[in-house]
């Protein structure tokens, strides 16, 4: 068995998809996935599987649509993927309020983008992780998950650094 951080994108935001936690937390359940824990409302998991990430994924997805009807982006990483995003944040993680990290379903090339009035805020690319670090506010950032995608060809989905923090605390305990 395989230990995965799994993030959806889109779940129980302002007041669109909504999944009670119970719900997929039974779910996942009736897929077979071990020791089964979410995180807040936000489509955050923690579970065992002898499956691949991809695999995950795939079966997530498709019972979420089969079952709630969403069609949701579903990213999965082990718990040492995490921490190394983690250990790798290249800006200060001093005010954790503008400190954010944006998985992204496959590794781009990319290290640049163009985005207009991002003004203080900053980001890093690499491979499947952009690192952001914005002063301006994530309510008042240009650095979306939607500019993101198109950006870079990609599905993405964000997590603060307290909820990426506290999703490897549960996956290591």
């Amino acid at each position: 068995m395989k230990r995965y951080i799994v993030i959806l994108r889109g779940i129980n935001v302002s007041g669109k998809n909504k999944l009670p936690m119970a719900d997929l937390r039974d779910m996942l359940n009736e897929l077979g996935f071990q020791n089964v824990q979410t995180y807040i409302q936000s489509g955050n998991i923690i579970l065992d599987s002898k499956d691949t990430k991809e695999i995950v994924c795939q079966k997530i997805k498709e019972a979420i649509a089969a079952k709630f009807g969403y069609d949701i982006p579903v990213l999965a990483r082990t718990p040492e993927v995490w921490k190394s995003t983690l250990e790798n944040y290249p800006f200060s993680q001093e005010n954790e309020k503008i400190v954010a990290f944006t998985f992204l379903d496959k590794v781009t090339k990319e290290s640049v983008i163009e985005v207009k009035g991002i003004n203080e805020d900053e980001y890093k690319i690499v491979d499947d992780i952009v690192y952001l670090y914005c002063p301006s506010g994530f309510g008042k950032t240009k650095l979306t998950n939607s500019v993101i995608e198109k950006k870079l060809k990609v599905t993405a989905t964000t997590r603060n650094l307290k909820t990426t923090l506290k999703l490897l605390e549960l996956a290591t305990s």
